[in-house]
């Protein structure tokens, strides 16, 4: 079989400790589904799938829950089959049938692609105990691991042979069988080299490692033992991660940093940790201002660190694909692989990997990775859509209030918001700057509806909470919230207005209510719309009035019940910005029939008229200017939305229009129970 064909062709067969893979003969069609026929493979014992990475002589027993992603590390790989070790092939039969007596764990080495093990075994005079009688476990490392040791550390291990060769094989055995079950994820097993501890990690994705190193091939058994083939030679582990960063000289600026925190005892306690350990040149890339607030504030700085250790020791071996990893900090971080390179959030920062403690792995990372916790509203800023606000606050001389440690939240209309120009920044647009600054840091989710915010300018904002978003004032909230060190980002979908005074005082003040003023007085409705309140008027404004026919307007104006109650229709007791406005809304007016708000093209339309202009906020509610008056729409009393309908009489009336067309439905009977309930409705 082709180690280049195509992924159809492949059937997983089970058998006992793993899959079996067999090709297919080729499709048939049974309907929309499609089938396969077997070729002699179906039933072929021991055959074991391999994934191989395209380009590389690597290559893995694999299982379903890596394979079927068919990449690695982002890398293509190919699906092929073999036998599985201790295993071969019969002429003429199926699979692999023959199974192979058991060896000793010198033979097994070189049936499973270890024979450089062995060679080693050999010449550190090892080879006598791993042919004797014994229970033993070697976690032999391939041929290929052996080969990409650096040149002096192989020299190094085998110009001494009888000592340094030796203490390095011993290290990789236990003295006891150990198969893939009993490898538990964080736990440690003393090594045959002075009982020094070798690391397990069995990671949810099936992948298991030692030290860091991977299984390749794993549970293979031999008369005296098992052997597990390992994609590297592993190095013994005696340090936890705080003497790490004790005795490495690339970490000199986080050792001060960890000691400044006081998390010294942390990175020294049992557990299991990875530590994306900044090296000096990453503290260097930060501009000395920030770095300087931030390792002369203790509480930043913890947030700072701890957003470098994740709470689970992650090798490099068991990131097939990129995954989310919270951190210390209560953050996470997208930590996946591109080829041979660890990534951050997708980008190859990881300058050495796998750097293995007693306490969990070490990752080196050339960038500083700084959370929102640790920032200022101004890093937050320049780091989010709003950075043309952020400009609009510097000009104004709020830039001390985006920088210092005043609990605020900023009030950042999104960059879009702008884009038929930006404002010019004078006094007006200072005051209105001001009050785009809370004093308090907030959390959008604990807002609630009707809450009053203050500003840095004196301005009182009103919260408006509803089904699908979350407004203050005429400005609702476009993203996430980002908290940082003193104060929170709102990213605002433009510029919000404060309320100036109550609808009255807002409609007097615009000459192009005049009509509708002078309409609200001889209706009697002026104190209503002075007091307190949470209304939604559609303002006719005075182009609306002159729209009407004469006649038509002159007794409306002469008759003061009528006017008040086509004014009333006008008029909710709801307030309800643009921003909330979806396909559809309805409100009850104050004249008892529902209003229709809706949008189209980005134009909120009532009762599908489009809206002059939106969101003229006043104290006590909102005024939308309409260009045309709207007319309550004369409906029954059970047709009204605020009455319900009986639903008995509901469902007859439904049968009653069947009936005219479909003849065998109208009969006597029917026709005087229903002439009944509408005389006395919700009996029968």
């Amino acid at each position: 079989m082709s180690a280049s064909s195509s992924w159809n062709q492949y059937i997983l067969v089970h058998r006992p400790k793993g899959l079996g893979l067999v090709q297919s003969a080729g499709p048939l069609q049974n309907g929309s589904l499609q089938y396969f026929v077997l070729s002699v493979f179906i039933y072929s014992p021991n055959v074991c799938a391999v994934q191989k990475l395209i380009g590389t002589n690597r290559k893995y027993f694999t299982n379903c829950k890596q394979w079927y992603q068919r990449k690695i590390c982002g890398k293509s790989t190919v699906i092929s089959y073999e036998c599985c070790p201790g295993y071969e092939k019969v002429p003429g039969e199926k699979g692999c049938p023959a199974a192979l007596p058991l060896s000793n764990i010198y033979e097994t080495l070189g049936l499973v692609g270890s024979s450089t093990t062995q060679l080693y075994s050999d010449r550190s005079n090892l080879r006598p105990e791993i042919e004797a009688p014994g229970s033993f476990t070697i976690f032999a490392p391939s041929n290929l691991a052996w080969a990409s040791l650096p040149a002096e550390t192989l020299d190094s291990l085998v110009s001494n042979v009888n000592i340094e060769l030796l203490n390095a094989l011993r290290y990789h055995m236990v003295n006891r069988r150990v198969l893939t079950d009993d490898l538990k994820h964080g736990t440690s097993l003393p090594s045959m080299y002075q009982n020094l501890s070798l690391q397990i990690h069995h990671y949810p994705n099936g992948i298991v490692t030692v030290n860091c190193a991977r299984l390749l091939k794993a549970d293979h058994q031999a008369t005296n033992g098992v052997v597990h083939l390992i994609d590297k030679v592993i190095a013994t582990t005696t340090n936890n991660i705080q003497q790490i960063v004790e005795i490495e000289e690339s970490l000199e600026t986080l050792r001060a940093a960890v000691a400044a925190s006081g998390l010294n005892n942390l990175l020294e306690s049992n557990g299991q940790f990875t530590l994306l350990a900044p090296t000096n040149e990453a503290f260097e890339k930060i501009p000395q201002e920030t770095l300087n607030r931030i390792l002369g504030d203790p509480e930043a700085l913890r947030d700072l660190l701890n957003h470098h250790i994740l709470k689970s020791a992650m090798c490099a071996e068991a990131i097939i694909a990129g995954l989310a990893m919270e951190t210390l900090e209560g953050t996470t971080l997208e930590v996946g692989c591109s080829g041979e390179e660890l990534t951050l959030n997708g980008r190859p920062i990881i300058a050495n990997k796998d750097v293995v403690a007693t306490n969990g792995v070490v990752h080196f990372v050339n960038e500083l990775l700084i959370p929102d916790a640790a920032k200022t509203l101004f890093e937050l800023g320049q780091e989010s859509e709003v950075t043309t606000s952020i400009d609009l606050f510097r000009q104004a001389g709020l830039s001390s209030h985006l920088t210092g440690n005043e609990r605020l939240t900023l009030l950042a209309p999104v960059n879009t918001a702008f884009k038929d120009g930006i404002p010019r920044v004078d006094n007006n647009m200072k005051n209105l700057l001001r009050d785009h600054i809370v004093k308090d840091q907030l959390s959008s989710k604990y807002l609630y509806h009707g809450q009053k915010l203050e500003t840095l300018g004196g301005k009182e904002l009103r919260v408006f909470v509803y089904r699908n978003t979350l407004c203050i004032e005429n400005s609702c909230i476009a993203a996430h919230d980002k908290r940082g060190r003193f104060g929170t980002l709102f990213i605002m979908e433009k510029m919000l207005t404060p309320p100036m005074g109550t609808v009255m005082d807002m409609l007097k003040a615009d000459n192009r209510f005049s009509t509708l003023v002078a309409a609200i007085q001889s209706a009697g409705l002026t104190e209503t719309l002075n007091r307190p309140g949470t209304f939604t008027v559609f303002a006719p404004t005075n182009e609306a009035f002159r729209a009407m026919p004469r006649g038509e307007l002159n007794k409306l104006m002469g008759n003061a019940k009528e006017l008040s109650s086509v004014l009333k229709y006008h008029i909710t007791d709801e307030i309800l910005v643009s921003g909330a406005v979806g396909a559809l809304v309805r409100m009850k007016s104050m004249q008892g029939d529902k209003l229709e708000v809706s949008t189209k093209k980005d134009v909120i339309q009532i009762n599908k008229e489009p809206v002059a202009e939106s969101d003229i906020m006043a104290t006590n509610g909102v005024i939308y200017a309409v260009n045309s008056v709207l007319q309550p729409q004369a409906s029954r009393p059970q047709e009204r939305g605020d009455e319900p309908a009986d639903p008995a009489l509901e469902i007859f009336k439904q049968a009653s229009a069947l009936s005219k067309v479909n003849k065998n439905l109208a009969c006597p009977w029917f026709s005087r129970l229903l002439a009944k309930m509408k005389g006395n409705p919700g009996t029968i």
